[in-house]
């Protein structure tokens, strides 16, 4: 009777674990367990406002303000982005990127938005360019609690990088001074608090809530297991999935990929279709990935805010009590002299 009860105590777990993730919520860890990589960046996943304008022929409607994977259109080819993204078969289910880094103290979770296009509706300076990334960098304090407290957060906009604490949070300004404070919200899908970030319409430079907004239409994205396509350009509740940088086939596993990458950590983009017809020009090779995120005149290197969160977290901030600088979880590490001498010898990509 006493293994009858555990097994129908297993089965009944492991149904109530499928239901919760049939309808895009975070199955709980189990007591006792430490939670995955994959549970931990849900947990903290944003909450994410995203600007969206139809104006003009580039904006494809709203699309091209639509979060979305980098193979939306099939294939991992980062130089027909710009033309696929018109395609009526193209995929805009909601994805957002993310890579979990771990120290004895802290986890670092880095998330990486993606849309097609950085694109404008006027002839005026700003370029336009194929492929964009941006994104936010996440530190959380191990405390002995299952998923740790949300400490602070950097977010990336174009090449600027902009610091942010929650309200109660120990960490203080730095060599930084922190932009504002870190909003966090409920979310109607898991009952949990997110931060809270947005990204501007066209250029798609990220912020902390309310810095950047919806201004008329926009899309609120909520991170899920499932990813869902925006009904129109003012859908105020579209689930996205995480996918992971690390996983086999992944972006990293794919950062040699000359079709996708113009170079080590910058996706590769051209000038074809319309991208620039009207506008100021259109450049080449314009968007990174995390390990290719600058901040143009600080002092961490390009790259580290993905790669070495922990020496941008202490140059950032002023972080009471320890914190680690030795990694236990790194796959970045495996291309670190790399990284650093691509980040020494090569011209800063502008977003």
């Amino acid at each position: 009777m006493l293994d009858g009860g555990r097994k129908a105590g297993r089965t009944l777990a492991a149904v109530l674990t499928a239901a919760l993730v049939a309808v895009g919520l975070a199955a709980p860890a189990p007591a006792g367990a430490a939670v995955s990589r994959s549970q931990l960046a849900l947990r903290w996943a944003p909450i994410h406002y995203q600007d969206v304008d139809a104006t003009g022929a580039h904006a494809l409607g709203g699309r091209s303000d639509y979060l979305t994977r980098v193979d939306f259109d099939g294939d991992l080819n980062g130089r027909n982005n710009w033309d696929n993204a018109a395609r009526s078969d193209a995929s805009f289910a909601a994805a957002v990127y993310y890579s979990v880094l771990e120290t004895s103290t802290h986890w670092y979770i880095t998330y990486l938005f993606f849309h097609p296009r950085d694109w404008i509706d006027h002839p005026f300076f700003e370029t336009e360019h194929e492929n964009d990334g941006e994104g936010v960098l996440l530190a959380i304090e191990r405390d002995g609690s299952d998923y740790g407290t949300l400490r602070g957060a950097v977010t990336v906009a174009h090449s600027d990088f902009y610091s942010y604490a929650p309200a109660g949070s120990t960490w203080s300004n730095g060599r930084e001074n922190i932009d504002g404070t870190l909003q966090l919200q409920r979310s109607p899908h898991d009952d949990l608090l997110h931060p809270v970030t947005a990204q501007e319409r066209g250029g798609h430079g990220l912020k902390a809530y309310p810095q950047y907004s919806i201004d008329g239409d926009g899309i609120v994205y909520y991170p899920s297991t499932v990813a869902e396509t925006p009904s129109d350009g003012n859908d105020r509740d579209v689930r996205y999935e995480l996918i992971d940088i690390f996983a086999a086939g992944g972006l990293w596993a794919e950062r040699n990929n000359p079709d996708l990458f113009a170079g080590l950590g910058t996706f590769a983009g051209d000038t074809s279709g319309d991208c620039g017809v009207g506008t100021y020009s259109c450049s080449t090779n314009s968007a990174n990935a995390p390990w290719g995120w600058d901040d143009r005149d600080d002092l961490p290197g390009r790259g580290e805010i993905a790669t070495d969160p922990a020496k941008l977290s202490v140059e950032y901030f002023t972080v009471p009590g320890n914190l680690s600088r030795s990694y236990t979880y790194n796959p970045y590490a495996s291309e670190a002299a790399a990284l650093k001498e691509a980040a020494r010898t090569a011209p800063p990509v502008v977003d």
